[in-house]
């Protein structure tokens, strides 16, 4: 049995509801992520019409779904640390260093990946 003891169906169910909320949660408190979520809603039509197979258009378009998965985790890293507190922490500074670099590097990812098919 789950820890929750949610089974089966439920427990689906209400992982999809915890999903869907932290979703929601991320699109409203990161400016970040509304704005990844802009270029997507127009990068992944463009995957669809420029790619040549499905297997570029699945390379085009996962690439941007990676941008949107590392945002995300960067979001809950930076939404775990700042709950412990307001003071500066070289840690704390690092993490969320690392979860912006993260970021960077699926972008930049991302920008290899459509050069390489579109050239």
């Amino acid at each position: 049995m789950a820890a929750s003891g949610h089974t089966g169906f439920k427990r689906i169910v209400k992982a999809a509801g915890y999903s869907w909320h932290g979703l929601c949660s991320t699109f409203r408190h990161e400016s970040a992520f509304r704005q990844e979520l802009a270029v997507s809603a127009v990068l992944v039509p463009l995957a669809l019409w420029l790619g040549d197979d499905a297997a570029s258009r699945a390379l085009m378009i996962g690439s941007v779904f990676l941008v949107l998965i590392v945002e995300l985790l960067n979001s809950a890293v930076e939404a775990a640390i700042d709950r412990f507190g307001g003071e500066r922490h070289q840690l704390s500074a690092r993490a969320k260093d690392m979860g912006s670099a993260a970021v960077l590097v699926s972008i930049l990812n991302a920008a290899v990946i459509w050069l390489l098919l579109l050239i």
